[in-house]
């Protein structure tokens, strides 16, 4: 398809992402809009999570692939296509090339998680592993379409790009006319960029937040500069939103058209994929958490009604286990106690018993009786403990010291 505007006239391309839409029929989702209680509660206003972890291949990624490939002339097709990704980008040009009947080749890091490499050979694209890094794994799918005239399939640098992710914000003011404020994640800029030319194009009113980790967070210094500005080294576990420069492209309609960009931490990336799974029932990538990260970060500062994109579910079960029990500590959820009691013939076992009576789950627990440290009548313990929160770690607390045991850690 062809992108008729310029960054300073956004409106110009509504036509284009309606465009998109038409084309995406029977081919990506319109995904469910579910409201948040919790959230809701939280911010004071209602609150709705747009559901693009549910899409097709996981995430948003199908939207923009399907359109950018849809627009390539016959000998363009003919040449097949190549892209560079850990996950998300690679399953939706795997797929959409399918549907398109295209040859696609996906290029992807040694490291990348089995799941996602498995799932992207299924959807019909040759993988090839290459690299340690992203950058390394672009540079060679580069190097590949110069060679063999493939097709290079940005993941977020397009215009045909925006024009599909676009097609998300047209489906949030269908589903929730009544938005106010957008929160999506923020990392090439292709989503955010899209998002915010349709919302402004038709609700200029409405607020538009982009969402970045704070370890890859490449937009504040690039909008403080008025170019992109590459960063050195972004470290997040979000690593769809990982990226280490702004593209061209959505840069300028991200500085046009989004309101704020907001950073959050690892551990409030972490608290929301948790709060997600076990408020929402969703399964939830740290990117596509992000802008649930934000709304628990600082809830007075959105206008509602809200709508949060989760713009992907593609997390890896190993990590997905250790953010779970990051974003439990990060929540309060876990408490480490080392005591000091008495080594008499049941002491371990009226400790145990205090901590049942205050509803502690003993995670893990090591007795030590034979220390220099310990005088000839003590011993030491080391607690893990499961709590219920904040508060129930400060009751647990306060129960064990009216029980007479002393806390040195």
């Amino acid at each position: 398809m062809s992108f008729r505007a310029t960054p300073r006239h956004p409106a110009l391309i509504l036509d284009d992402i309606r465009g998109a839409q038409k084309m995406l029929s029977g081919v990506a989702r319109m995904t469910a809009m579910e409201g948040s209680r919790h959230l809701t509660e939280l911010v004071g206003a209602p609150v709705h999570l747009k559901c693009e972890n549910l899409q097709r291949t996981g995430s948003f990624k199908l939207r923009g692939a399907y359109v950018r490939i849809s627009g390539l002339s016959p000998v363009e097709r003919a040449a097949g296509v190549v892209a560079a990704s850990a996950g998300n980008h690679a399953q939706g040009v795997a797929l959409a090339s399918s549907l398109l009947g295209v040859r696609s080749t996906v290029f992807m890091p040694v490291g990348a998680p089995l799941p996602k490499v498995a799932a992207t050979r299924e959807y019909g694209a040759e993988v090839r592993l290459h690299g340690q890094v992203v950058d390394e794994t672009l540079a060679a799918a580069q190097e590949y379409a110069e060679e063999t005239g493939a097709v290079f399939i940005h993941p977020f640098d397009h215009p045909d790009i925006i024009a599909g992710q676009g097609t998300v914000g047209l489906e949030i003011l269908e589903q929730c006319p009544e938005v106010r404020t957008v929160v999506v994640g923020l990392g090439g800029g292709g989503l955010a960029a899209g998002v915010a030319v349709a919302v402004k194009a038709i609700r200029p009113d409405v607020r538009v937040v982009g969402v970045q980790a704070e370890g890859a967070a490449s937009y504040p210094p690039s909008l403080s500069a008025g170019h992109p500005v590459p960063l050195d080294a972004p470290v997040t576990m979000a690593d769809g939103i990982k990226v280490g420069r702004p593209g061209d492209v959505p840069f300028a309609l991200v500085e046009d058209l989004v309101d704020e960009v907001r950073t959050v931490t690892e551990d409030e990336l972490a608290a929301a994929l948790l709060l997600c799974l076990e408020r929402a029932k969703l399964v939830v990538e740290p990117a596509g958490a992000s802008p649930v990260a934000a709304l628990l970060s600082d809830p007075g500062a959105f206008r509602g009604p809200v709508v949060a994109v989760l713009s992907g579910g593609n997390v890896d079960p190993l990590l997905m286990q250790r953010i779970l029990q990051h974003g439990m500590s990060a929540a309060g959820r876990y408490l480490n106690l080392r005591l000091r009691l008495t080594d008499r013939p049941g002491a371990l076992a009226a400790l145990l018993a205090a901590l049942s009576a205050a509803d502690a789950n003993v995670l893990d627990i090591a007795h030590v009786r034979t220390d220099p440290r310990l005088g000839l009548t003590e011993a030491e313990v080391d607690l893990h403990l499961e709590t219920k929160g904040p508060e129930h770690r400060a009751e647990v607390e306060a129960a064990l010291r009216a029980a007479g045991y002393r806390v040195i850690g």
